[in-house]
């Protein structure tokens, strides 16, 4: 197992790898939730992300494309993530 120092820089570059984002926001909520027993050390984050990836896709397609971008991720480092997924369109930017 791999351990990631930085897991938001980490989801940052990872997304903009897979989605090219305009506009992507992470908040790390992880010391919300020290000590708790079913985090195993995995951290918590909060991601909004505005791409065009995301045109035409529902919202279950868009956190998809996004669980994919972090799938390996997913089983250690990441244990919980609250997604917001918009097109440039929608959010004006």
């Amino acid at each position: 197992m791999t351990v990631i120092k930085d897991r938001a820089q980490y989801i940052r570059e990872r997304l903009t790898a897979a989605l090219q984002p305009v506009q992507i926001d992470i908040v790390d909520d992880s010391h919300h939730h020290a000590g708790h027993t079913s985090a195993r050390g995995g951290g918590h984050f909060q991601v909004t992300i505005v791409a065009t990836a995301f045109a035409g896709k529902s919202l279950i397609q868009r956190h998809r494309l996004v669980y994919e971008a972090l799938q390996d991720a997913m089983r250690e480092e990441i244990h919980a993530l609250s997604i917001k997924a918009y097109t440039p369109e929608e959010t004006g930017v």
